[in-house]
């Protein structure tokens, strides 16, 4: 197997600079990297998308089960565990295996990230010692039972019941309706034995709020517990290797010691304790610490756009058509149409990449705390990168044309599979307004209570002194070295989305001052939410970026990469150009000389293009696409 970039281009440029670019992608995790790309090779890792769902599902578990025999499943648990205590390992393993069978991506976060987290995470070390080692083995096969039916991202009112019985020792989990049945549960169709499951605790008839407990659906043999109601969600878009489920609990008991107690314990008499006053804070800590999830679905949402543009790139500068008079045809990236159709979105991703790493190091830095900050940033670059990932992969399947078509070339069958990215781990839209709402305040537990419209006022009166402070004198400049300028696309980045924010402020002040309540003014406001958190997210990829360009250690390196995120930086503020009118911040001189500018980077950015995908340094039998192959036996 090929484990790094071919030293040149088949028309004969020279691209040992993409060996560079991938040591500043990839450094200090290049050989963990390799490890797992070799064994991706492999034919347990290669599982053939078989039409039966059975025996692909089959083959799907096999891979995870490779996975795990590696040991890779449980690198971020703690090293008493068989882990690495590493969470930078767990990611880089996760966004490596990203770049296959999406299938075996997501039953192995299922497994290890999110049914194996929530044991590390909500768990204390009686369950930490009885559960980790064998989950991180694949020796008790789980699943993560949160979502419900008729809630969906609104886990605050979940129904489903765990009623403490004293005299027992004991919780009823129960299901009281329809609307209650846990819905599209990972590994609950066939193979999962016990599931997380999220519930209201009650004791001594109070409600205590939604906490987690282990429950066993299976017998290590594959017999439905007494009690325990499973279905199967089938075929679906994608992911089909994935054994989704349905779950009901009939007065299911289960010991005390079976709920994941680190926020909240039941004692035997049944008295309730926390270490964090109020359900609403002790809620949002629990959820707070299963932000590695919405983190490791931005990784693997990067390595899904690396895959596709590697591909449809490489077809770019082979594939010819069409030329001047008498002249030969040309590479499709020689023509314009087809640059802005691809390398604008080259540029995004290698901005996410170094905005994903960023927030993976400061979740590692803050061991298993993170700050309402980080859950903010996650949420944003979860949003971002997955949105990234399906519109670069449709935007390839074009760039591609007919090959694009072809299923043996993936690309097809990856846009089905990332599909469901947008959607679970949080859906999009509702992230992107807990971002919002995160920027509005750093309590979002306030968010709706007695204090919210002192905030809101509070926030108008700062955010419009921020902004009044901030209007540009230089709204007309159009000369290159100030729009090529790093310092002013901060500048512009950072105003959106001060802007946003005040005028968002003013925006809810008008509705609560008026008598509306909080709820209804947010509703009405909700637009303005999500394009809000949209800006902070693209305000983070940028300053990400411009980090990693910094941080390059040679020359070559740095000026490509400042290259790139210059084109990154004038293609959003292009695409946001009517708002810059509409707000005053740019005249009409300006948005065009951006226009201008994004287009003469794209033809400085092409000559580069194919370099740039090679140091992506995904190998072909992993690639597994004719259409993308580094090396191909013959042209298009």
């Amino acid at each position: 197997m090929t484990n790094a970039p071919s030293s040149r281009h088949p028309e004969g440029r020279d691209t040992t600079s993409s060996t560079a670019l991938t040591k500043v992608l990839e450094d200090p995790w290049w050989d963990l990297r390799q490890e797992v790309l070799e064994a991706m090779a492999t034919s347990p890792l290669q599982p053939h998308r078989d039409e039966d769902l059975d025996r692909y599902r089959s083959a799907v578990l096999e891979a995870v089960k490779a996975l795990a025999d590696r040991g890779w499943g449980r690198l971020g648990y703690p090293s008493e565990f068989g882990g690495s205590g590493d969470i930078r390992q767990a990611v880089k393993v996760f966004e490596t295996v990203a770049l296959g069978d999406l299938s075996v991506l997501v039953k192995f976060g299922v497994q290890f990230g999110l049914f194996g987290g929530s044991v590390w995470q909500l768990g204390t070390e009686e369950h930490h010692r009885e559960f980790l080692a064998r989950i991180g083995r694949l020796e008790v096969p789980g699943c993560f039972a949160m979502t419900e039916r008729a809630h969906g991202s609104n886990v605050r009112e979940l129904e489903t019941v765990a009623t403490y019985h004293p005299e027992d020792e004991e919780f009823e989990i129960h299901t009281p309706s329809e609307a209650a049945e846990k819905d599209w549960i990972g590994n609950a169709a066939l193979h999962g034995q016990v599931a997380t499951v999220f519930a209201r605790l009650r004791t001594g008839g109070v409600d205590y709020g939604v906490h987690a407990f282990l429950v066993p659906i299976r017998t290590p043999g594959g017999t439905v517990m007494d009690g325990v109601e499973i279905g199967d969600r089938g075929r679906k878009v994608g992911l089909n290797g994935v054994d989704n489920g349905t779950l009901r609990f009939h007065h299911v008991r289960v010991p005390r010691t079976a709920l994941l107690n680190r926020f909240g314990t039941v004692e035997p008499d049944g008295s309730y304790h926390s270490p964090i006053e109020g359900d609403g804070r002790r809620f949002f800590t629990m959820l707070g610490t299963l932000v590695m999830g919405r983190v490791s679905i931005a990784a693997a949402s990067v390595s899904t756009a690396k895959r596709a543009l590697t591909i449809a790139v490489r077809y770019g500068e082979r594939r010819r058509q069409f030329g001047p008079p008498d002249e030969e045809e040309r590479p499709l990236l020689d023509f314009l149409a087809h640059r802005r159709l691809l390398l604008p979105r080259l540029a995004a991703t290698y901005g996410l990449h170094f905005a994903v790493w960023d927030v993976v190091d400061r979740l590692h830095a803050h061991d298993d705390s993170p700050s309402p900050e980080l859950e903010v940033r996650a949420a944003a670059l979860k949003a971002y990168a997955s949105r990234h990932a399906m519109d670069t992969i449709q935007a390839c399947r074009e760039a591609c044309g007919g090959e694009g078509y072809d299923a043996a070339n993936g690309l097809g069958a990856l846009r089905e599979d990332v599909d469901v990215f947008t959607t679970f781990e949080g859906t999009n839209p509702v992230l992107l307004q807990l971002v919002a709402k995160g920027l509005l305040t750093e309590y979002r537990e306030t968010m709706g209570d007695l204090r919210f419209w002192e905030i809101v006022q509070h926030l108008a009166r700062r955010t419009r002194k921020r902004i009044q402070k901030a209007n540009p004198v230089a709204a007309r400049r159009t000369e290159r070295s100030h729009i090529r300028d790093p310092d002013f696309h901060r500048w512009a980045f950072r105003t959106r989305e001060q802007h946003l924010l005040h005028t968002l402020a003013q925006r809810l002040q008008e509705r609560i001052g008026g008598g509306m309540e909080p709820f209804d003014a947010v509703n009405e406001c909700q637009d303005h939410l999500v394009t809000l958190g949209t800006a902070h997210g693209e305000r983070l990829v940028l300053e990400a970026f411009q980090a990693g360009v910094a941080g390059a250690r040679d020359a070559g390196t740095s000026e490509t990469l400042r290259e790139l995120c210059t084109l990154h930086a004038l293609c959003r503020m292009e695409r946001h150009a009517g708002w810059y009118l509409e707000s005053g911040f740019m005249e009409g001189a300006k948005t065009k000389a951006i226009r201008s500018a994004v287009n003469e980077m794209l033809t400085d950015v092409r000559e580069s293009a194919q370099m740039l995908v090679d140091a992506f340094a995904i190998p072909d039998p992993v690639l597994r696409s004719p259409a993308g192959r580094c090396c191909p036996t013959g042209g298009y």
